[in-house]
């Protein structure tokens, strides 16, 4: 070819080839023009903050078949019909009552020594039953593993209370992975006694830090063991104790809790949308869990992840926004103790034929954005989540990065039905510090981080709307 034929040739080809380059890249400063519209519209008229007051100061905690539950049924509803939505109903759903009852007392009782007989901070563990009535007292064991337990056997453990303290581990970065590496024993440890004759357990709260408050959290009894009583008690308290234990006498602990499970109730899934106007069967789900544990406000756990699936629709809404697939907020009912919520949304998401797009779920604080993880069928996640890491350049100004990971309990049910599923990752450092205690009240949340999150939330809606996967 000659060189008059290869300028000729340049001139006709180049152009066909930056084109859609050109065309891309107006493309991506468009959207990333948009997602700046979207913050700005979040820390400028974002509610998620006045939300949260009012759920944690006015409704307070909001434990599955309580008072406070049925309040924020009412009231989220009410709030999701003020934002102009093209639906909002509610979706009925059975849960279990548990009541905690008189505060618990747990101490130190029957020691020589009157300074070591000493109150601890305790809080009875979500579905235990109850002591006898004048309560109970017995000899403590501890025990740091599931090996330990076992070799200690029936012969050292029969009538006594097992006392877990296996910490969590402080030097996983995630603490997420920190508490997936304690948390069985508080999960499973009074079926695990009781298989060995134990009469009762204590557990070391789920928390990183020492101080005195007790972290409570559900547990899972095994039917084929005796139901006996558990309380988790304070970081400190479980130092404390320990300590006392390496002197080497027996040391024998008083419980007495009042706990009690009712009949089951009837409650609710607390649904909100904006039907899309292209692709109206595929829904894109934001959401969190409007059931707390009963001791402080539940802000971080998981008020904050309601209010910010809340104010993703009405972001939208306030930006003029109309999106091409559904975009659907759901405030599931009972993640703290059962999951019914969850797992009634996704049979009947089932029954109805509904294709969740993508389910983002905001329950681990309303701390500062980090990003988001995801999870998915195998079936399809590595083609899906091929397409979500191209979105990343768009947010990483925000701070935000795309990973491999989990999602969210509520959404966990949606995994086989084939769309993609995401946890909204905050700053984790602070959340165990507050997770599942009388700590997480409203003052510990920040606005503007707050605030952050749910525009972090409604910046990844636009982009997976727009571009689908």
């Amino acid at each position: 070819m000659t060189f008059k034929l290869l300028i000729v040739f340049a001139l006709i080809v180049a152009p066909t080839l930056i084109a859609p380059l050109t065309a891309q890249n107006a493309e991506r400063d468009a959207d990333a023009a948009y997602i700046r519209k979207i913050y700005n519209q979040s820390l400028t008229d974002g509610r998620c903050y006045p939300w949260l007051e009012y759920l944690s100061l006015q409704i307070g905690h909001r434990l599955s078949g309580s008072t406070g539950a049925e309040k924020a049924v009412i009231w989220t509803e009410a709030m999701l019909d003020t934002l102009g939505l093209d639906s909002v109903w509610l979706q009925p759903v059975m849960v279990p009552r548990w009541v905690r009852g008189e505060a618990e007392q747990v101490r130190v009782a029957g020691a020589a020594n009157k300074a070591d007989n000493f109150s601890l901070h305790a809080l009875a563990l979500g579905g235990s039953v109850s002591t006898p009535a004048k309560g109970l007292q017995a000899e403590v064991v501890e025990v740091n593993s599931w090996e330990a337990l076992d070799q200690l056997g029936e012969r050292n453990l029969r009538g006594k209370i097992v006392f877990y303290n296996r910490p969590m581990d402080p030097t996983r970065i995630r603490t997420f992975e920190a508490y997936g590496g304690a948390v069985d024993q508080r999960v499973y440890g009074a079926s695990r006694a009781a298989k060995y004759g134990a009469v009762g357990v204590l557990v070391r709260s789920m928390g990183l830090r020492l101080d005195d408050y007790p972290h409570t959290g559900t547990l899972r009894y095994d039917s084929a063991f005796t139901l006996i009583p558990a309380a988790a008690i304070s970081t400190n308290d479980a130092e404390r104790l320990s300590a006392l234990l390496e002197k080497g006498k027996p040391v024998q602990i008083f419980m007495k809790m009042n706990c009690q499970t009712l009949p089951d109730v009837q409650s609710y899934n607390v649904i909100g949308e904006i039907r899309g106007w292209e692709k109206p069967g595929d829904i894109i789900l934001v959401g969190g869990h409007l059931d707390s544990w009963d001791v402080g406000h539940g802000a971080h756990d998981d008020g904050a992840g309601c209010v910010q699936s809340m104010d993703v629709l009405r972001n939208l809404r306030r930006l003029g926004y109309q999106p091409r697939h559904t975009i659907r907020c759901v405030l599931f009912m009972n993640e703290e103790n059962g999951l019914r919520g969850g797992t009634e949304y996704a049979k009947e998401a089932k029954r109805k034929n509904e294709f969740h797009l993508c389910a983002i779920e905001s329950d681990a604080g309303g701390f500062t954005p980090r990003g988001f993880s995801f999870d998915g069928d195998d079936a399809v996640f590595g083609r899906f989540f091929e397409k979500v890491e191209t979105y990343e350049p768009l947010l990483e100004p925000y701070g935000l990065s795309i990973t491999r990971g989990g999602s969210g309990a509520d959404i966990g049910p949606l995994k086989g039905m084939k769309g993609l599923l995401s946890g909204y990752s905050p700053d984790s450092q602070r959340y165990f510090d507050v997770h599942h205690t009388a700590a997480d009240v409203f003052d510990t949340v920040n606005k503007r981080e707050l605030e952050l999150g749910a525009a972090s939330m409604t910046a990844l809606v636009y982009l997976l709307d727009k571009y689908g996967l």
